[in-house]
């Protein structure tokens, strides 16, 4: 039938929480806007057949792997979307991209900067042959967020001076709490700091448009040894908390602290920009709102009712919203992961390498990198190297 849409026939590697927000973002993102795609959720793979076929079952999926290489060895599989641990991104993506598929990669790209150079490198050949990825930095589709960047990019704020940030959860506070991979180095790679901070540095450099150039950090793991599963104690081998200085490339300074030992904060990730015009201000517990304030701007607010005003970010001109509903009707946490399918759809089919590519997500991955090695190194500061010679 002439006009009849292709499919993008999808394949994810995992059915964790992830999983769960990566599927129902691909039920969802052809239902609400237009794209250039249907969307066929084809596989799920995962190592434990029982549960892999029951997370299909619940979340709509075509069909079961078992070993994540014949995934994506399978003629009906074009994108693979990958929801794993880290220590298993770089052998996956590198493998997918070889066989042509597009490929969605969760946050932080790799484990290490060398693993994330060769994905990065690998995403650089494929896109010479039409294969795209992207890494899943999901909070830069919050529209508030995007909205932020709008301002900053119009010159709203005149020129930057200060970042800060921050990413607090308390889900580890507890030290009773078990042994989980996550705090296990050659799974996770790093704690908070690759789980939480990956977030606020790729959401600080996207709504800023700068890259950081240089760190000086700390680190710290507050209980050292958790039971695991079996009631065996083993040894934390990542970090609890991270908090570092930086400089961006206009010279701007950034603070950013990420930590799981926060009680009483679940998901708070912050945002605040300083300039020499105005502010603005994000709170992820409040993700429909921005708080804006322009000196001389147009609120006609001076003396003492100058401050910072609540834009409620439900428009249909604000970024993704006119997909959605009226306005004041909120959006949630899983709408950003919609929003994440939406663009890299539109970018495959526009014959473009989305963003946040591989390219950015390596840039991302050096700047953890640097402050790990700030934070051996007694704080010293920690130059960022450029992304270069990546061809992304």
């Amino acid at each position: 039938m002439s006009g009849e849409k292709q499919e993008m026939r999808v394949g994810m590697v995992g059915h964790a929480f992830m999983g769960a927000v990566h599927s129902h973002a691909w039920r969802t993102a052809p239902r609400f806007f237009d794209l250039p795609y249907t969307v066929r959720m084809t596989a799920i793979g995962g190592r434990d057949e029982a549960r892999t076929r029951a997370a299909a079952g619940k979340y709509g999926w075509d069909s079961v792997e078992t070993d994540w290489r014949e995934l994506i060895a399978r003629d009906d599989i074009d994108l693979v979307d990958i929801c794993t641990p880290g220590d298993t991104h770089a052998e996956i993506a590198i493998a997918a991209l070889a066989a042509g598929k597009h490929v969605l990669c969760e946050k932080p790209l790799a484990n290490t900067v060398a693993e994330a150079e060769e994905m990065a490198e690998a995403a650089a050949v494929a896109a010479e042959r039409g294969v795209r990825s992207m890494v899943a930095f999901n909070y830069r589709r919050v529209p508030a967020l995007a909205l932020a960047r709008r301002l900053v990019a119009e010159g709203r704020l005149g020129e930057l001076r200060h970042v800060r940030t921050v990413y607090l959860q308390d889900w580890l506070s507890d030290p009773a709490a078990p042994m989980t991979w996550r705090l296990r180095k050659e799974q996770a790679g790093s704690g908070a700091l690759g789980d939480l901070a990956a977030h606020i540095v790729d959401a600080a450099q996207f709504v800023t448009g700068e890259l950081v150039t240089g760190v000086s950090g700390q680190t710290a793991t507050f209980v050292p040894r958790r039971a695991n599963g079996h009631g065996v104690e083993e040894d934390v081998t990542v970090d609890d908390c991270a908090v570092f200085t930086a400089r961006l490339g206009s010279g701007a300074v950034a603070t950013f602290e990420a930590t799981r030992y926060a009680f009483g904060r679940k998901n708070a990730m912050r945002l605040e920009v300083n300039g020499s015009r105005g502010s603005l201000s994000f709170d992820f517990e409040s993700m429909n709102e921005l708080w804006f304030h322009e000196s001389g701007g147009d609120t006609g607010d001076t003396g003492d009712t100058e401050g910072f005003r609540r834009i409620l970010v439900t428009e249909g001109t604000h970024p993704y919203l006119d997909a959605w509903w009226p306005p004041g009707h909120l959006l949630g946490y899983e709408h950003t992961f919609t929003h994440e399918v939406v663009d890299l759809l539109r970018a495959v089919h526009s014959g473009v390498n989305p963003e946040p590519g591989f390219g950015t997500g390596l840039q991302v991955q050096r700047v953890l990198g640097a402050v790990q090695r700030s934070a051996e190194d007694e704080s010293r500061w920690s130059p960022v190297p450029a992304t270069a010679p990546v061809r992304t």
